[in-house]
């Protein structure tokens, strides 16, 4: 995977999620942020990111980068690879902070996450401004793959370069074609923002049932099938275009406040801030965090569970993280973290999962062997016929865990394993696993002896695991 160092220019919510996006994906940090704080709140949110990003992956996570906090912009910026502006949505505020990093770094690519800005109003008296692009991601930035990318009149070659890394840390680049106020995503984002607020200010619904609106009903089609997805199937079996013809005339009904704006009033503003301290005042912002973290983790991984929407960028992000080191003796087989979905009414790793990670070890061996999904697909496999687990320590979510396999017979159709669960911070024993394969066709779906190739590699790796005395 490709790495470097990234500079973070503003550390507030998203400036911190760069932080962390970077970070956990194996590159090197460096922020600068005026606020006395700064460093408190981005360690706060690179905290809620170890707890959480690496929960979406079967495998482990680059090696952490280097996080390092700068005295002033042009420290940030020397000597880095890809610069990342998050400072507040002030004009004058960016254009003052590119020209420092012009002055400092004038050939790095140069990312806004400006949520309305234009590239062309941020280039303006910038003698290197066509390696300025936006950057637009959405909160929290180290789960949500989405980055909206706008580059105008901008380098290709430098949009080019940008989402190449940004795709390298799991994010999903949405290119843009064309400059416009607010990019795509928080256009549909304002339009649901105003019909909300004249329905809180006509006293129609408080903030706690639109919520409800979108998190029950709508919201949830939308997290895996978007827009125009959801209104083809709702057009039945005459699709999209029966759907339009069907409900396109209600565009013309009176429904919407879309082009006019309720006055933000103190009463207003007072009934809203009441109604959203009565929904959630009863929980802090950093425990609203988790669990946002907790649920948003739950719903990635089942979509990446079933190939759709978020869970492709993250399934293709997995497999560019690279296997575990199957060349020692015993073999690494797995390495990751629990996720929080894994646990059960007891507050530990529910039975199924061990055999579950079980399972990944012996893969990862077969695969290692020649025998993965591609011989598979030729018509032979290995089928597990027993498994017997101890179950010795309690394991918790949010723990890093590794699995050291050793082959303890690998002779013509048998093969036989065993694996030990540990804990990566103590190397504990948290469970421990004998496993006993056979080599079968599956055509005939009985027992035969695995071809060449295969049989070699695995009787190779049982000699080399039969000369050391167990784990």
């Amino acid at each position: 995977m490709r790495t470097g160092t990234a500079a973070i220019v503003g550390g507030g919510v998203i400036g911190g999620g760069w932080a962390a996006r970077f970070l956990l994906n194996g590159w090197n940090v460096k922020v600068f942020d005026p606020d006395p704080e700064a460093e408190r709140k981005i360690c706060d949110v690179i905290g809620n990111a170890r707890r959480s990003l690496p929960m979406l992956y079967e495998r482990s996570l680059p090696e952490e980068g280097e996080l390092a906090f700068a005295m002033s912009v042009a420290e940030a910026v020397a000597d880095a690879d890809y610069v990342q502006e998050s400072v507040p949505e002030r004009l004058d505020l960016k254009r003052s902070v590119y020209a420092e990093v012009e002055s400092a770094a004038p050939d790095v690519p140069l990312g806004s996450s400006s949520s309305g800005f234009k590239p062309s109003d941020l280039r303006k008296g910038l003698a290197s401004g066509d390696r300025l692009f936006v950057a637009h991601p959405f909160n929290p930035v180290y789960l949500l793959p989405l980055v909206e990318l706008v580059s105008g009149e901008g380098d290709a070659d430098i949009q080019a370069s940008a989402s190449q890394i940004l795709t390298s840390i799991g994010m999903q680049p949405l290119i843009v074609r064309a400059e416009i106020d607010a990019h795509i995503a928080d256009r549909f984002l304002e339009a649901v923002w105003r019909e909300a607020l004249w329905l809180v200010r006509d006293d129609i619904a408080t903030t706690g049932e639109i919520d409800d609106a979108i998190r029950l009903g709508f919201g949830l089609r939308w997290a895996q099938m978007g827009l125009f997805e959801t209104y083809r199937i709702a057009g039945g079996e005459g699709g999209m275009a029966h759907f339009v013809e069907q409900f396109g005339p209600a565009l013309a009904w009176p429904w919407t406040k879309l082009m006019d704006v309720p006055e933000l009033t103190p009463d207003l503003v007072k009934k809203i801030g009441d109604q959203s301290d009565a929904q959630s005042g009863r929980h802090s912002i950093r425990e609203l965090e988790a669990l946002r973290d907790r649920n948003l983790v739950a719903l990635l991984r089942a979509l990446k569970r079933e190939g759709s929407a978020a869970g492709c960028v993250i399934a293709d992000h997995e497999a560019n993280l690279g296997g575990e080191d199957l060349g020692r003796i015993p073999m690494i087989t797995v390495r990751r973290m629990v996720p929080s979905d894994w646990t059960d009414y007891n507050g530990h790793m529910n039975e199924s999962r061990y055999g579950q990670v079980f399972s990944d070890a012996a893969d990862a061996v077969l695969a290692h062997v020649g025998a993965g999904p591609d011989y598979v697909s030729s018509g032979r496999s290995f089928f597990t016929v027993s498994t017997k687990i101890d179950y010795l320590l309690e394991t918790h979510a949010g723990e890093t865990i590794q699995v050291v396999t050793q082959v303890l017979l690998g002779e013509g159709k048998k093969l036989m394993l065993r694996h030990e669960m540990l804990r990566a911070s103590d190397g504990s024993v948290l469970a421990t696993c004998e496993q006993f394969l056979l080599h079968v066709s599956l055509e005939t779906r009985r027992s035969c002896d695995p071809e060449r190739p295969v049989e070699d590699a695995i009787e190779e790796l049982a000699s080399a695991h039969g000369q050391v005395r167990g784990f």
